[in-house]
């Protein structure tokens, strides 16, 4: 058999389409885009400012969309909540997108996991779904000077959103901050997996920014609806239409 009619035959057998008519493969099959090399000052400030994340608890990020525009199919929620999500042999993803907000540059990062969950009341009961997006804006001063530095942060946090700004001096390294994804809730209390700023030091995952993805994958990010359960935490943060809102309702600034 021709490799080529080989490897189609492969990529066939495992995508499925589904009812958004939108391709989806196993989570551990999405392929990563590699990190392209920066040339914009966008994209180079991206890339400057790209955060180290540490996993305390739940699944490992995950790639979401490929360069063909086939979405992960996420995980049925069972088991433990790193349960087959521990990271894929293929490699990790971080997302981004930039853009000036009230005279400050914000930098948005967005990790996928094909898994998440939250306590929904304080009685226990933990409610699991598929798929999970966190994130984290940078907030700087300007992208095309050199000494560019971080104003401020907001991030997803077990409920709703976290801010700083300044930003605590322990979770910055040089110019990237340290960030813990932090899927364990108390007994007791409401809330889901949320980031939060850490001293440990933390991993890099390689980064494809908004306006470096395919069209395909933007697409697909776009307009595939990964909020199984309706409360949001499906929603890419960095889609048309959600990352100005975003930006807007996580305002680190007093003024």
């Amino acid at each position: 058999m021709n490799l080529c009619v080989f490897i189609f035959a492969i990529t066939i057998l495992f995508s499925t389409p589904s009812a958004q008519g939108i391709s989806s493969v196993g989570h551990d099959r999405v392929k990563p885009f590699p990190q392209p090399e920066p040339i914009t000052t966008s994209q180079k400030a991206a890339v400057k400012f790209k955060p180290q994340l540490s996993i305390a608890f739940g699944c490992h990020p995950y790639p979401a969309v490929q360069a063909d525009g086939a979405v992960s199919g996420g995980l049925k929620y069972s088991g433990k909540p790193d349960g087959d999500c521990k990271g894929s042999a293929l490699g990790s993803q971080v997302y981004s997108r930039s853009t000036w907000y009230r005279d400050v540059w914000a930098i948005t990062y967005a990790w996928y996991l094909p898994k998440g969950y939250e306590r929904v009341s304080g009685l226990s009961m933990v409610e699991g779904h598929r798929h999970f997006w966190g994130y984290v804006t940078v907030w700087i001063n300007n992208p095309a000077v050199e000494n560019a530095y971080i104003l401020g942060v907001s991030m997803s946090g077990q409920l709703g959103h976290d801010t700083q700004a300044p930003v605590d001096k322990k979770c910055v390294d040089g110019s990237t901050l340290k960030l813990e994804f932090d899927g364990h809730v108390m007994d007791g209390a409401k809330g889901k997996q949320g980031l939060r700023c850490v001293e440990a030091v933390g991993k890099f995952q390689d980064l494809i920014t908004w306006d470096q993805l395919t069209e395909a994958a933007r697409d697909s990010l776009n307009t595939y609806n990964f909020d199984s359960i309706g409360r949001d935490m499906g929603t890419v943060p960095l889609k048309d239409g959600v990352f100005t809102n975003l930006l807007n309702s996580t305002w680190p600034f007093s003024s």
